[in-house]
């Protein structure tokens, strides 16, 4: 993934994430990680990505702080990668993400995975932005102030 210049650093912070976790096999890793996998070997049979491709990713999501490996919970000699907190804060971009796709990119009659409360094991509710009065608000009720 080429890297922006250094000597001028990106100012606008969409841009900045997409360079960490923005091509589709970071995301894809983050996404299994919150579902429960931890192994090289499961994110490779669950992606069917290249070893090495794989490897860089692992290696860049750990060095931008959003993964951190730990020895294997089964005591074997493996590592697992788990999220960190800045890993975990990424759930509401896969949510977001997951939802759209779910309401645009399938038909009626296509089956697709579904996210759904543990809990109440119904389907969580759709994200949308919220005002500080907690309304809905939509994209032509905002503004990007540089700071």
């Amino acid at each position: 993934m080429p890297r922006r210049n250094p000597k001028k650093p990106e100012t606008c912070p969409v841009a900045r994430s997409v360079d960490v976790v923005g091509d589709r096999w970071s995301l894809l890793i983050v996404r299994d990680v919150f579902d429960g996998m931890h192994r090289f070997g499961d994110f490779q049979r669950s992606l069917g990505v290249a070893r090495n491709i794989l490897s860089d990713r692992l290696r860049r999501l750990v060095d931008a702080g959003i993964l951190q490996t730990r020895p294997a919970s089964d005591g074997t000699a493996y590592q697992e990668y788990v999220l960190t907190p800045k890993g975990e804060s990424l759930f509401p971009v896969v949510v977001a993400l997951r939802q759209w796709g779910e309401r645009h990119l399938f038909t009626q009659e296509e089956h697709h995975s579904l996210l759904i409360d543990r809990k109440t094991k119904r389907p969580i509710a759709y994200m949308v932005p919220q005002a500080s009065d907690g309304s809905a608000l939509m994209p032509s009720e905002t503004e990007v102030q540089k700071l």
